[in-house]
């Protein structure tokens, strides 16, 4: 039972952890918001690790038929992704250095509960790459159907990634102070080009894909 478990575990961190990536998740949310104070940034950590957590939770469950639902074709999804995750990548790239505005009322804590889920958690966090391999982990099941070991593994390795992505976000400040304003917008210039490349590949593999899928059809 315990074997199953830790093996459900690993199978969801080990699967969606290198595509999430919190890490790089904290510096982006940190970059985007520049002008939140640290109240705020706990609030935006939590709001981003609770829709990451929902996201990834409906793909596992229903992603694949909800695709199925709607004809939507895997290369399609990473398609539309990869365009939406290009043009984040590119609008930091070109976000000017001086975007602090330190205005704390509640119109500004409306907007970055707004940008917690767009585009921070989607595409940012939880990309089409993270919803497709949630999607094909919940087409994965044994034969004989989910065990209750299996869900709670699940719920856990869920639970797991919902942790690191909060505290990464909650205390990338921490990181902004050890390597000052400079290294912050080299990093943040650095994390953009990144983002940016990442979006034009999956692009470039849903274009693939679906000129495969054209091609064998013919």
């Amino acid at each position: 039972m315990w074997h199953e478990f830790l093996k459900t575990v690993l199978m969801i961190v080990a699967g969606l952890f290198p595509i999430i990536n919190p890490p790089a998740a904290g510096f982006i949310a940190l970059g985007i918001t520049p002008d939140a104070d640290e109240a705020e940034r706990a609030v935006l950590a939590r709001c981003i690790a609770f829709n990451s957590l929902v996201l990834l939770t409906l793909s596992l469950l229903l992603g694949a038929y909800v695709l199925a639902f709607f004809g939507i074709s895997q290369p399609a999804l990473r398609l539309a992704g990869g365009v939406i995750v290009a043009m984040a990548g590119w609008r930091l790239l070109q976000q000017g250095d001086d975007t602090a505005c330190h205005s704390h009322d509640q119109q500004h804590l409306r907007s970055l509960r707004l940008r917690a889920f767009y585009p921070l958690t989607l595409p940012l966090t939880v990309g089409p790459g993270a919803i497709a391999v949630a999607i094909a982990l919940g087409t994965s099941s044994p034969s004989e159907g989910p065990l209750p070991v299996h869900v709670a593994g699940v719920a856990a390795g869920l639970l797991v990634l919902g942790a690191s992505i909060y505290l990464c976000i909650r205390f990338a400040g921490g990181a902004e102070r050890i390597l000052g304003e400079v290294g912050m917008q080299v990093l943040m210039r650095l994390f953009a080009f990144i983002i940016f490349c990442i979006g034009i590949q999956m692009s470039w593999a849903g274009l693939q894909g679906m000129l495969e899928t054209l091609l064998a059809a013919k």
